[in-house]
């Protein structure tokens, strides 16, 4: 059923012919040859040091051993090599179709501009944060700029900007273009590790070969082939494993492809997240043949403990240890301060060269009575803010007619300001400074804030907040001579205590504040306060039983020592910057914690892109994505898929499906239409290839985030791989004739002619060249719903 691959096989083995040569001795009087004048009659063949000379004794142990090893210089060194001629031509035809022109254009095409940002902090070595993926996609990326060389200067600010002359375009896109290239004989392994014929896998192949919308998505500095090189990586590597498990487990070979991939896996999901897609599939199908090895009455349970251990091993524990890695490296060579740290919190941001570490610097580390602290809210959300007051009060009444206290206004500031600055105070003293040695504040225990410009305490009581009615009222005390005491004592509660004694520290120890009286803890509500406020952030009093929140939580991030009684100096001291040396430095496993969750939380505001799409509209691909346009020309770029491709790879779904529900109630009446090898080898290729298709395009059905066309791709790879395997399986099951193979055969020709066509017709705006006229263009507009751009004249 099988072909057998176009192979160059050189099998060089010793050759008797040779030796005759090399050594102009004969090979024993069994072939024929004559001893030399001058041995004796009946002697072996002439020593290999010259005729004439008679042989070492041949009875010697050591004599036999040592002519043994001079054997083995009578014959030539020779080495077997095969070479599969399809693997190698595919390869050759990836690496043309997806290097040629690599650096055309030389502008920025679609998602260079966002992925190019990216590229330049890491060649400065700028911390930054990307909630769409893990950044070892990034990496890659950013190892292209450096091999070329790149100094990371350019501003990556619109579509269609030319690049400078220092930027390496042709290295920046090679590694995507690579990866491309390589999916290709990829593809053509798998289909022959799936037990495919070799002529059925040169056909996937080459329709990954032909697919318009992959030659373009990994020609530029996009992360999608490269995602999709490890994905089919992982899939190989696994089937190969699979298939050496049946006669060679725990071999050398065996282990390789079962750590390949491991590895592989991690480094799909290490580029984007759409990776654990196709690594929880192919988990799912080693738990699965894993099961069916538990029916096998021939392993023993240590057997069988030892293969559940390895692929733990394989599958888990080293995919976990190589994504930690990623991390390691990505924080190792970012530790230069930069704009998207502000969404960390203090203590990351203190552990970054510049920025906020140049302010905290050497700042003690336990705060203490007397201390002047900053306090920031952990949330972050909607924006970083610190605890601020100012002279202003609460208006009298409000617009909708409450009243409010007339207290001074405690806000959250979004900027560093001096009325961020509070004092902490011990209820018991009049002093504001740090005494000698310094009393820590520790969990539990009651303190008042001061205000340290207008030396005001943080007070909360029984009146309503200004915009969060349920909530009680936040403000600096005035004494009015009514009838409202102060209410100005708060206890500090450490949150990520190890013990109910700990210290409060600078940075690190996240607090919350809750009131003595009212059992109301300092929360920030996020809501913009009106014109009166200045539209900072309203901060309120929230009842304790309502529950935790991280707006609840704050931690000091700037702190010094408080020595100025007098409130002039005080002031003057407020303005001054700390001198102390204490360092405050995260472990990796904080950081990682730490930006692996904001990674997961953090969400830009979605909004609508021009090219966005449905996932419904990428089956039949109703969309397109233009990513380039010549700024003069109608040259053009655009992310197009073959349209033939997409169309057969939907049919050959569909024939799959109802095939094998077919094949099952067949089955399940006891006739089998298949034999049981190809029925397993049927289902095989089912989980692999629609199984690979529905993981990566069912998910995002459920997803609330702005979606493109080019999400699609990995889900197509798996579809155009189920089209040979359905075509062959039509062709030795259905044609059973002659007749009707030659003419299925004949069909499946005209077919492909077909996808080259189309292939060849769209190249123009895969490659953006040449340049097309109106009418060209108008006729490439085969659906209403492609936006193929036109000049008006």
């Amino acid at each position: 059923m099988a072909t057998r691959p176009a192979a160059f096989l050189l099998r060089l083995t010793s050759h008797p012919a040779a030796r005759h040569r090399l050594l102009g001795a004969e090979e024993g009087a069994g072939e024929g040859g004559e001893v030399s004048s001058g041995s004796a009659p009946g002697a072996a063949a002439a020593s290999p040091w010259g005729r004439g000379r008679a042989p070492a004794a041949p009875t010697a142990p050591f004599g036999r051993t040592f002519d043994r090893m001079l054997g083995f210089l009578k014959n030539p060194v020779v080495v077997t090599a095969e070479i599969n001629v399809n693997l190698v031509v595919l390869t050759v035809m990836g690496l043309i179709s997806r290097l040629w022109g690599l650096s055309y254009p030389r502008a920025v095409v679609f998602d260079e501009v966002y992925y190019g940002q990216f590229v330049s902090l890491y060649m400065k070595r700028i911390f930054f944060v990307d909630d769409s993926g893990p950044p070892f996609g990034h990496m890659l990326l950013a190892l292209g700029g450096y091999l070329g060389g790149f100094d990371g200067n350019f501003l990556w600010n619109r579509i269609g900007a030319e690049y400078s002359m220092n930027v390496p375009v042709w290295s920046l896109r090679l590694l995507p273009a690579l990866a491309g290239a390589l999916c290709i004989p990829l593809a053509y392994q798998i289909l022959v590790e799936l037990q495919f014929s070799h002529c059925a896998a040169l056909g996937g192949a080459l329709l990954i070969l032909l697919e318009n919308s992959l030659i373009t998505q990994s020609r530029f500095m996009l992360l999608e082939s490269i995602l999709i090189f490890f994905i089919l990586l992982a899939v190989l590597s696994y089937l190969k494993f699979y298939n050496l498990q049946r006669h060679s487990s725990f071999s050398a070979s065996w282990w390789v492809w079962l750590l390949l991939t491991g590895v592989a896996c991690s480094c799909a999901v290490g580029v984007k997240y759409m990776g654990l897609f196709t690594y929880m599939l192919l988990l799912a199908i080693a738990g699965l043949h894993f099961w069916h090895m538990l029916g096998n009455q021939n392993l023993s349970n240590v057997s069988l403990l030892c293969h559940f251990l390895a692929r733990g091993l394989a599958l888990i524990i080293i995919p976990m240890a190589m994504y930690l890695s990623f991390f390691y490296v990505h924080l190792t060579l970012l530790y230069r301060s930069g704009p998207h740290d502000q969404i960390m919190t203090s203590a990351f941001q203190a552990s970054l060269e510049g920025g906020l570490a140049r302010i905290t610097q050497g700042q003690p580390l336990e705060v203490a009575y007397g201390s002047q602290i900053t306090l920031r809210n952990v949330l972050g959300k909607p924006m970083q803010c610190w605890l601020h007051s100012h002279t202003n009060t609460y208006p009298i009444r409000y617009e909708n007619g409450r009243g409010s206290s007339h207290q001074q206004q405690v806000t959250c500031y979004p900027f560093k300001d001096v009325n961020n600055w509070w004092i902490v105070k011990d209820p018991g003293m009049q002093q504001l400074v740090v005494s000698n040695p310094p009393r820590p504040v520790r969990h539990g225990h009651i303190v008042q804030l001061v205000h340290g410009i207008t030396t005001r305490y943080l007070n909360t009581h029984d009146v309503a907040a200004p915009l969060s009615p349920h909530s009680q009222e936040v403000s600096c005390y005035i004494d009015y001579n009514v009838s409202m005491p102060a209410q100005n004592l708060w206890r500090v509660e450490i949150v990520n205590r190890e013990s109910d004694t700990d210290v409060w520290k600078t940075i690190l120890s996240e607090v919350r504040f809750v009131h003595v009286n009212t059992s109301a803890v300092l929360k920030l509500s996020g809501a913009s306060l009106p014109e009166w406020g200045y539209r900072q952030l309203e901060v309120v009093g929230e009842k304790l039983s309502k529950g935790y929140h991280q707006s609840m939580v704050w931690n000091v991030e700037e702190h010094r020592y408080g020595k100025s009684q007098e409130q002039k100096e005080r002031e003057v001291e407020l303005h001054s910057p700390t001198q102390m040396d204490i360092s405050k430095n995260l472990s990796f496993m904080a950081k990682f914690t730490e930006l692996q969750w904001k990674m997961l939380t953090l969400k830009n505001e979605d909004t609508e892109h021009k090219y966005s799409s449905s996932a419904l509209d990428w089956i039949t691909m109703d969309t397109n994505i233009a990513y380039w346009l010549h700024p003069t020309s109608g040259a053009q770029i655009h992310l197009l898929g073959n349209a033939l491709t997409w169309a057969s790879a939907n049919v050959a779904a569909v024939v799959y499906v109802c095939l094998s529900l077919w094949y099952l109630v067949r089955r399940r009446r006891k006739i089998y239409d298949i034999p049981e090898d190809a029925w397993q080898l049927w289902v095989l290729a089912g989980e692999i290839c629609v199984g690979g298709w529905a993981v990566n395009y069912l998910p995002f059905f459920l997803m609330e985030k702005t979606l493109f066309l080019y999400h699609y791709l990995p889900a197509l790879t798996f579809q155009i791989l189920l089209i040979p395997i359905v075509l062959q399986h039509l062709s030795n099951y259905l044609c059973r004739s002659l007749l009707p193979k030659t003419m299925f055969r004949a069909l499946i020709v005209a077919w492909f002619s077909s996808v080259y066509l189309v292939y060849s017709t769209f190249s123009p705006v895969t490659y953006g060249e040449p340049s097309l006229s109106v009418a060209e263009l108008k006729d490439l507009r085969w659906k209403d719903s492609w936006n193929i751009l036109i000049r008006k004249q």
